[in-house]
């Protein structure tokens, strides 16, 4: 079902779709946080992507993070729902994406280090120092991901 998106669009073109992602968040040693660099796009978010017709939230969370960054992992805890915020790609594809994003912690695989249809690089950044985001949900994840740390670290 790889191509369940594609289909979709297919039928429905541009149209506004709700759609449901699941992404995630680690964090290494010195609590810096991995971020994918979008290929075709210079900016920046959390690995993860669409889940496909018949697929369960972790292994979609599992499966992009796979694909994104070359890592195997497994979520810690649901850091947020985010559900309101729609995008507009540059082709013109509407979507709201309802977006479960979760701590995750590495279980296995080496940090991605060619370029693949989807990611041009994945780096670990400080998050007082974080580089510019995709969209708006990714700030928001971004924030979510600093919350969590000032809230543990009380």
């Amino acid at each position: 079902m790889a191509d369940y998106i594609h289909e979709l669009r297919q039928l429905v073109g541009h149209r506004p779709l709700i759609l449901t992602t699941a992404a995630g968040a680690l964090l290494n040693a010195q609590q810096e946080v991995l971020l994918q660099e979008r290929t075709g796009y210079n900016d920046w978010c959390f690995p993860g992507g669409y889940m496909e017709y018949g697929e369960r939230i972790v292994a979609t969370l599992k499966r992009e993070f796979k694909e994104d960054a070359g890592l195997a992992v497994a979520p810690v805890r649901l850091l947020h729902i985010f559900d309101g915020d729609c995008f507009k790609y540059p082709n013109g594809d509407e979507v709201q994406c309802i977006t479960h994003f979760y701590l995750v912690r590495q279980t296995g695989g080496h940090l991605l280090r060619q370029q693949t249809t989807e990611t041009s690089a994945v780096r670990y950044f400080p998050l007082t120092a974080l580089p510019p985001f995709f969209n708006q949900q990714s700030e928001k994840m971004a924030q979510a991901v600093c919350d969590y740390v000032n809230h543990r670290s009380r």
